[in-house]
């Protein structure tokens, strides 16, 4: 992790003490006296199709939103790098009738990292900021989420992204070559036995990309390809689960497939589910006996000690694949704004010991349950 100064550190402590302040507060039932109102988050339900271009942009009325595009990257070198950008809208749970202009309805988070395993490290950085004052937004109607001199923005067939890191940069063009993949029933994603447990979901895989990427004050041209998940939900995990583990390979013959299972605290599947486009356009919905992750060499973080299965065996519908990790080094430590440590990385994908495609892995709850509230 990218070494943070005190100002900032400190700064961002304070942000997410207010975070944890107000999702303690959204637990408390309010007293009638008070005049406090708990927000009332909205649901995901099937009878609400997805739209575009108004769905590309944000959702307020939901508790928790977020913008994901991973990838990989090649210099001119021949150097081959994973990426991630990421930008989180959440709704604390917060008297919204506060007049005061200072009160956080909407906080903002993002994070940016960058898997070099020439030099053996995670480049990463985050951010986190309340909605307003000229600082950060998330427009609805289309994708334009930023906070200061980041940002994710969608024009045309064209996302832009750019992140502005201590010691790492990205400024990245990401042209879509795809139709828009809708997961799970016509874009509503179950994640759990409860219809409640859900969220909308879509994809656009194969995004060409094009930049630059700063390190340490050196300069790369930078070409390759990329992921974009858009998902938002108000309750996207049940009690009973901890976390998940989830893909999104971008197939070598043009095929895309998002996979994912949610596990319980002993660590069995308290769900599953994916999407499978062939090459042709063909539509496979996975249901939750059709995805099957198996867990193989692990490798344990020096910093935080936490254990993470690197190397997995993944089953979905018909195929099987193996993944294996750009490095076993991509921890991402988001304490100080989402809260949360994970793993998330590049991977390479073979079927029937042959390369395959390339794509992320990400794994949560393995050091203490990930929480969303």
């Amino acid at each position: 992790m990218s070494t943070l100064s005190v100002g900032r550190t400190r700064w961002a402590a304070c942000v997410l003490g207010a975070v944890v302040w107000s999702q303690g507060a959204a637990s408390t039932p309010a007293a009638p006296a008070t005049g406090i109102a708990a927000p009332v988050f909205a649901p995901v339900t099937a009878d609400q199709p997805l739209v575009f271009p108004r769905d590309y942009g944000s959702h307020p009325q939901f508790r928790t939103e977020w913008w994901y595009v991973t990838g990989w990257l090649t210099t001119e070198r021949g150097e081959s790098l994973g990426f991630q950008i990421t930008f989180f809208r959440t709704r604390p749970g917060i008297d919204e009738n506060n007049p005061s202009a200072f009160t956080p309805r909407q906080l903002l988070i993002a994070h940016g990292a960058v898997s070099d395993p020439t030099r053996g490290r995670l480049w990463q950085d985050q951010r986190i900021r309340r909605e307003g004052f000229g600082l950060a937004e998330a427009n609805a109607g289309d994708t334009h989420v930023w906070i200061d001199r980041w940002s994710l923005e969608r024009r045309g067939a064209v996302y832009s992204a750019k992140v502005d890191g201590e010691d790492f940069s990205v400024d990245l063009a990401l042209a879509q070559t795809q139709s828009v993949l809708l997961n799970g029933d016509s874009g509503v994603s179950q994640k759990g036995p409860a219809a409640q447990a859900a969220s909308y979901y879509y994809s656009v895989p194969h995004l060409r990309v094009s930049g630059t990427l700063v390190r340490l004050g050196s300069k790369d041209a930078v070409t390759g390809e990329a992921w974009l998940d858009h998902e938002w939900s108000s309750e996207y995990l049940d009690a009973e689960a901890v976390g998940w583990d989830w893909i999104g390979i971008n197939l070598d013959d043009g095929a895309a497939l998002m996979a994912y299972r949610i596990r319980a605290a002993d660590g069995t599947p308290r769900w599953a589910g994916g999407t499978l486009r062939d090459s042709n356009g063909g539509m496979q919905i996975l249901r939750p006996a059709e995805v099957e992750f198996h867990a193989g060499r692990r490798w344990t973080s020096p910093r935080t000690r936490i254990s993470y299965p690197v190397q997995w065996h993944i089953r979905a519908g018909r195929r099987e694949f193996d993944l294996e990790p750009l490095l076993d080094d991509q921890e991402n430590d988001t304490r100080l704004s989402t809260g949360a440590i994970y793993w998330e990385g590049a991977v390479r994908a073979n079927e029937q010991r042959r390369f395959a495609g390339r794509g992320y892995l990400e794994m949560t709850g393995y050091g203490e349950r990930l929480r969303l509230r």
